[in-house]
């Protein structure tokens, strides 16, 4: 049986995906939705045409992750596809924050998507994929982002060591690293603090990210970076001292 698994598929970016495949897979027998919210998944399978099978699981906890490899391995499933999309943000100096939002950012956004990869690669074949949601926030550090950023620095980071170590099994790994998508992210993200408002003139909807992204992994692409401002972003912070773009980000918010 041939299965796609999303994991935070009951908003945003995992949700805009599951759509998206829904019209253009054929050869997939059933796609396994992954969130907290029974409800939001139960309503996004009956929109699908494929067969979905609802997992109303926090991927954070070990009992759920154990019983979702004991699911694979029954039903004889082959992972065609993963993407990882559960993960959050939140905004504002670090000192401040919530120190348990914060240690469950890293424990969600690294930690989980670290063994989620690590326990479903197995049932992985020649021309599976995996889809890793990072963040433009991966390419610098970002002030009043501290925790975020760092945590989609590793998720860029690890996939494309990951995508290199897979390759030579044809398994093909790319990382997704939008600007600012319009979706509930920064409902949560600006709870505490706000991202720079020059930020949100890249803002783009999150069918164009999932299109190209879909697009990038089908082409085997490590990396997939939308909207032309964003991907000067990333050229920027390759070419200029990280010192010198944190001093102009903080002349920025100052303005």
């Amino acid at each position: 049986m041939n299965v796609i698994v999303i994991t935070g598929a009951s908003s945003g970016m995992g949700m805009e995906f599951a759509r998206q495949m829904d019209m253009a897979f054929s050869n997939v027998d059933e796609f396994w939705l992954i969130a907290r919210s029974r409800d939001k998944l139960t309503q996004l399978a009956k929109e699908l045409v494929h067969r979905a099978r609802v997992l109303a699981m926090d991927v954070t906890e070990e009992q759920g992750m154990d019983k979702l490899e004991e699911t694979l391995r029954e039903q004889g499933a082959v992972v065609r596809i993963l993407i990882n999309c559960a993960g959050y943000g939140i905004m504002g100096p670090f000192e401040k924050q919530d120190r348990k939002r914060a240690l469950g950012m890293i424990r969600l956004n690294c930690e989980a998507l670290t063994d989620m990869t690590y326990r479903l690669i197995p049932f992985m074949r020649r021309n599976s994929r995996i889809i890793q949601l990072a963040s433009s926030a991966a390419f610098m550090p970002q002030p009043d982002f501290a925790v975020y950023a760092a945590s989609k620095a590793y998720v860029h980071s690890f996939s494309q060591a990951v995508g290199a170590e897979l390759r030579e099994r044809e398994i093909y790994v790319t990382s997704v690293c939008p600007g600012p998508v319009d979706t509930p992210f920064l409902d949560i993200a600006e709870k505490d603090g706000s991202t720079l408002a020059i930020k949100k003139l890249a803002m783009v909807g999150p069918e164009r990210v999932v299109d190209l992204a879909l697009r990038d992994s089908y082409y085997r692409r490590p990396v997939s970076v939308c909207s032309l401002p964003i991907r000067a972003f990333r050229l920027t912070a390759k070419l200029l001292p990280h010192s010198l773009l944190l001093k102009a980000a903080d002349a920025m918010k100052n303005l």
